[in-house]
């Protein structure tokens, strides 16, 4: 079973996240999970992973994360899967934006994949949008 997680380690990675993932919870994306990959994969430090329910969706959530991080100087290293939006994938560095339509989502299964991973406690802001 997966153990709650702390990101004391990387702090400064930890502020992007959340705002990444107050980003995709004002557009309205479903089960967002945070992943502590950190301690198992050397390239990254934490999944993001959320649902979007449809292509559009999906392509708004990404977005939002893309357009929320850049005001704080964040941009990815790389983008995949807009095209199509069935999976998109936004890279940055040490943490990775994964926004999935359901299918595909439970077809990869990130969380059963990193099931040793920690979760990392989150809940939407206060001054998150309604």
């Amino acid at each position: 079973m997966p153990r709650e997680g702390t990101v004391s380690q990387h702090t400064h990675t930890s502020d992007f996240v959340r705002i990444a993932a107050d980003a995709l919870d004002d557009k309205k994306g479903t089960e967002i999970s945070l992943l502590d990959v950190g301690d198992l994969l050397s390239i990254t430090e934490v999944f993001l992973i959320v649902t979007g329910n449809s292509r559009p969706h999906v392509r708004t959530l990404a977005d939002a994360v893309d357009e929320k991080l850049k005001e704080h100087g964040r941009r990815p290293l790389r983008t995949e899967g807009g095209s199509d939006a069935e999976w998109v994938l936004l890279d940055y560095g040490d943490f990775v934006v994964h926004v999935f339509q359901p299918e595909p989502r439970d077809f990869y299964g990130l969380e059963r994949l990193w099931g040793d991973a920690p979760r990392l406690a989150w809940e939407p802001s206060v001054h998150s949008e309604s």
